[in-house]
């Protein structure tokens, strides 16, 4: 019997979905849409993640409808550096791009320089965009190129965008 609500389907198993302190999450920050937590095995001294509470598989989801979520979670990461008196020069927020995700949950990645090691570094590759594109060919995408590029009416992907 169909009631007229939508129903979501939600992935089998979303670890994010239920990230709580209660399943062994650290949570710094918790509000009615968003919650953040520390990087389970962080690749700098500082290393959060900022998730929506509503289920995205990820950055290639994302629409230019979204531009005002991704400003958000973008705008918790910032007070969350601001807060531990990090400079913005030595903060990397940013997004993995599928297939390069662990958990398909949308993620946003909060980090302080520096990384603990050169491996970890490579993990989060910024490449700066040319002719006309707002990011390189890689597999992470910095959070303002991402708003960028969803601001034009495009998709986040792994080649130049």
């Amino acid at each position: 019997m169909d009631n007229g609500a939508a129903s979501i389907k939600l992935p089998d198993f979303c670890k994010f979905c239920e990230a709580s302190v209660e399943r062994g999450f650290n949570i710094v920050y918790e509000d009615e849409s968003f919650v953040t937590f520390e990087d389970r095995k962080p690749k700098s001294r500082y290393h959060y993640l900022v998730i929506p509470k509503r289920h995205i598989d990820s950055v290639r989801s994302l629409r230019t409808s979204d531009v005002e979520l991704v400003q958000a979670m973008e705008e918790i990461g910032h007070n969350i550096m601001t807060s531990l008196d990090i400079p913005p020069s030595m903060r990397v927020m940013g997004f993995h791009i599928p297939p390069f995700n662990s958990v398909w949950h949308l993620h946003l990645h909060v980090q302080a320089l520096p990384y603990r090691d050169a491996r970890s570094a490579a993990k989060y590759p910024v490449r700066s965009g040319f002719a006309g594109y707002s990011k390189g060919l890689s597999w992470f995408v910095e959070v303002k190129q991402a708003i960028q590029i969803l601001e034009r009416g495009g998709r986040v992907g792994i080649m130049p965008c």
